[in-house]
């Protein structure tokens, strides 16, 4: 009966109960497109590294400090490692932001497709000019670009020599000198890491150490495995802070939302209640019925919240392939349904608890 009723009243209201449901929707969007974004990127750069086929990476050893130089490693280093023990191939990368987050990368491409195992080409080929660039085919098909194009970065026109599969290294190849010339990095040359591949990758946690020792105080060397565990949003505290305030925002909204649509509901529905009390209804009926009808809202809009992030995931993923990567992320749909059901019970306890207390009579004679 009371399941009857409460379905009565929001098909009643229908409007209110379709804006209310469609904004606690977009809270679930919100959090679940966040958690796709932050969880797409990191996995992306995750694989784009294990493609460069490295067994290590040699990073500047910054020691807490900062610098804004895109090249912070002297290219000199790069024979030296290849020089130790069971190193099969050490490589230099530059790499320079662009646009966004799209970052340009700049390595001697035979070597580099010697450790990589190569290019993989939907048109073209690899850089031979110092003008030629390579793009992978989400920059090309959000830029509309084709072999033969021009592009125009770092206030240089750039030819599209070759359009490649995505998941090497980056979105933009060039040739390291070339890229270093433009960026203030060819005298001395600087690269921004040093890629490591071994003649036998069960020594590589051996090899970490040995190049630690060697180098401390310049570089660090850290594996493909632990890089890669790098890549999460649990050892990012400043992601983690970030998801921390947008779903206490959301938690927030759908709050202020609920708490508005049953307040509504309790000021439209006097004369309502006070027939029901009158009939005898307890004050915990009435508190029920209010609080049914928000969890009924909150359970429609984490349906729509759900079906809005597969809309947002397709249409970010068309607007901008190359920049944002984002990822269904089932294992959250309880959180964010947890989440929104939370604020949609606190929204209905005051409302909810207000219809309680109202005085039969009184509600039976308002206007």
């Amino acid at each position: 009966m009371i399941n009857k009723l409460v379905i009565e009243n929001l098909r009643h209201r229908w409007v209110r109960t379709l804006l209310c449901a469609l904004v606690v929707g977009v809270q679930v969007m919100s959090i679940l497109t966040l958690i796709g974004l932050s969880r797409g990127m990191l996995q992306d750069s995750a694989n784009r590294a294990k493609g460069t086929g490295a067994d290590i990476f040699l990073k500047p050893d910054t020691q807490g400090t900062f610098s804004f130089s895109s090249g912070q490693i002297d290219e000199k280093f790069e024979p030296f490692v290849a020089k130790q023990p069971h190193v099969a191939q050490a490589l230099g990368v530059l790499i320079t932001p662009v646009e966004l987050i799209t970052t340009i990368s700049g390595v001697n491409v035979a070597p580099f497709e010697k450790m990589s195992g190569g290019f993989h080409f939907f048109a073209g080929g690899a850089p031979s000019a110092p003008d030629d660039i390579v793009v992978d085919n989400y920059y090309a098909q959000q830029h509309k670009l084709r072999v033969g194009s021009t592009v125009k970065l770092l206030n240089h026109a750039w030819r599209v020599s070759g359009i490649m599969r995505s998941g090497i290294l980056g979105h933009l190849i060039v040739q390291l000198s070339s890229l270093q010339r433009l960026t203030g990095n060819a005298t001395p040359p600087r690269v921004s890491e040093i890629l490591v591949k071994l003649d036998d990758p069960a020594r590589t946690t051996q090899t970490v150490d040995q190049l630690n020792a060697l180098l401390k105080g310049n570089l660090r060397a850290i594996s493909m495995t632990d890089l890669q565990s790098q890549f999460s949003v649990s050892n990012i505290p400043e992601l983690r802070a970030f998801i921390g305030v947008i779903t206490t925002l959301a938690v927030v909204v759908g709050f202020l939302v609920v708490f508005l649509s049953m307040y509504t509901a309790v000021i439209e529905r006097t004369r309502e209640i006070g027939i029901l009390k009158a009939l005898g209804a307890k004050p915990l009926t009435i508190l029920d019925i209010l609080v049914r009808e928000a969890i009924v809202l909150a359970i429609a809009g984490c349906v729509i919240g759900i079906l809005l992030s597969f809309a947002s995931k397709a249409l970010i993923t068309g607007l901008m392939p190359s920049s944002l990567r984002v990822i269904d992320v089932p294992d959250w749909w309880p959180y964010a349904a947890a989440i929104a059901l939370g604020g949609a019970l606190l929204g209905a306890i005051y409302p909810g608890f207000k219809a309680a207390r109202q005085d039969a009579i009184e509600a039976l004679a308002y206007e």
